[in-house]
C-alpha cells in the first residue's frame, strides 16, 4: 500500500510554495517599478491628487492587471478562471503597494509627518508599476537560460571555466548596474534623498538592497538555483555572489555619478557614500536582471 505524505509535509511545502510565488511576485515588482521610485514628480502628483482619482487609478490598475494575469499571471498553479484571475490581481496589485510602501519609507518619502492623504496618494501612484511587475513576474523573467536542449548532457558537456564564469557574472552585473544608473544619476532626486538620509536610514538601504538583491536572483524561482550553482566562478555562492555583485553595483553608481558631475575627486568621502549607497539600490537591482539574462 503506498503511504500517503504526512498532512505536516503537505502544509510545508504549501506554505514554500506560496513563500517563492510571493517573493517571485514581489521581485518583478522591484525590477519594474524602482526607477519610477526616483521621480520627484511622481511623488508630487501623488501628494495632491484627490481621492476619486486615486480611486480610478486603482480601478484602472486592476484591470490591467486582471487582464495580464487572463494570459498567464505570477502564480505557476495552472488555474485560468475568472474567478482565479480575479483573486490572483487583488494579491499582485496588495503585493505591488506594499512593495512601494517599503520603498517609499526607505526613501524616506514617507515618514511620521506625512499625512495620511499624501502618503495614500504617493503609495498609490508608485504602486502602478510595482503592480505591472508583479503581474509580468512570470512571463517575461521566469524563462531558465539553461532550459535549451538537455540541460544534464549541456552540463556534462561544459567544461569548467572559473575565470570565465567569473567574468561572466561580473559583466552582467556591472551592464545592468549601469543601465539603470545612467539613467537616475543625472537626476536631482539622487541629491535629495541622499540630503535626507542618516546613518541608520543609509544602513537600512544597504540592507534592502542586498535583500531584494538576494531574492531577485536566488529565491525568486526566475532560473533553475540548481544549475546555476553549478557554474564555476570566484563567488558562486548565494551570500557571497550577492555581497559581491552589491560592491559592482556601489562601483557603477559611483562611475555614473561621476561622469554626470554630480560628484568630484574634491568632494568628501562621506558625500561619496551617501550618494553611491542612495543610487546603489536601483543599480543592484538591475544588476540582479543583468544576472538573471546571462
Amino acid at each position: 500500500m503506498p503511504q500517503k505524505r504526512p498532512p505536516s509535509k503537505k502544509k510545508t511545502d504549501a506554505w514554500s510554495k506560496e513563500r517563492k510565488e510571493l517573493i517571485s511576485g514581489a521581485s518583478g515588482g522591484f525590477l519594474f517599478g524602482i526607477p519610477m521610485l526616483y521621480t520627484m514628480e511622481v511623488w508630487f502628483i501623488g501628494s495632491h491628487v484627490r481621492p476619486p482619482v486615486l480611486l480610478d487609478i486603482l480601478i484602472v490598475t486592476y484591470t490591467v492587471v486582471f487582464l495580464l494575469n487572463r494570459v498567464e499571471g505570477f502564480r505557476n498553479s495552472g488555474r485560468d478562471g475568472v474567478l482565479d484571475a480575479a483573486a490572483e490581481s487583488v494579491e499582485a496589485l496588495a503585493i505591488g503597494l506594499v512593495c512601494a510602501a517599503i520603498t517609499l519609507v526607505i526613501l524616506q518619502q514617507i515618514t511620521l509627518e506625512t499625512s495620511l492623504d499624501e502618503g495614500i496618494g504617493k503609495i498609490v501612484f508608485e504602486g502602478v508599476p510595482f503592480a505591472l511587475g508583479v503581474a509580468l513576474s512570470r512571463s517575461i523573467l521566469s524563462g531558465d537560460r539553461w532550459s535549451s536542449g538537455n540541460p544534464s548532457a549541456s552540463n556534462k558537456n561544459k567544461q569548467p571555466n572559473l575565470w570565465k564564469d567569473t567574468l561572466t557574472d561580473m559583466s552582467a552585473t556591472s551592464i545592468g548596474a549601469i543601465i539603470i544608473a545612467f539613467n537616475i544619476a543625472p537626476t536631482d532626486e539622487v541629491l535629495l534623498l541622499a540630503a535626507a538620509a542618516s546613518p541608520l536610514w543609509l544602513l537600512a538601504i544597504i540592507v534592502v538592497s542586498l535583500l531584494v538583491s538576494y531574492g531577485i536572483v536566488f529565491a525568486s524561482g526566475f532560473t533553475s538555483q540548481q544549475k546555476r550553482q553549478q557554474q564555476q566562478g570566484l563567488f558562486q555562492g548565494p551570500l557571497s555572489e550577492t555581497i559581491f555583485s552589491y560592491l559592482i553595483s556601489i562601483l557603477a553608481s559611483a562611475l555614473m555619478l561621476w561622469f554626470f558631475q554630480q560628484l568630484s575627486w574634491n568632494d568628501p568621502w562621506d558625500l561619496w557614500l551617501r550618494y553611491t549607497v542612495v543610487l546603489g539600490l536601483p543599480a543592484t537591482i538591475g544588476g540582479a536582471a543583468g544576472r538573471l539574462a546571462v
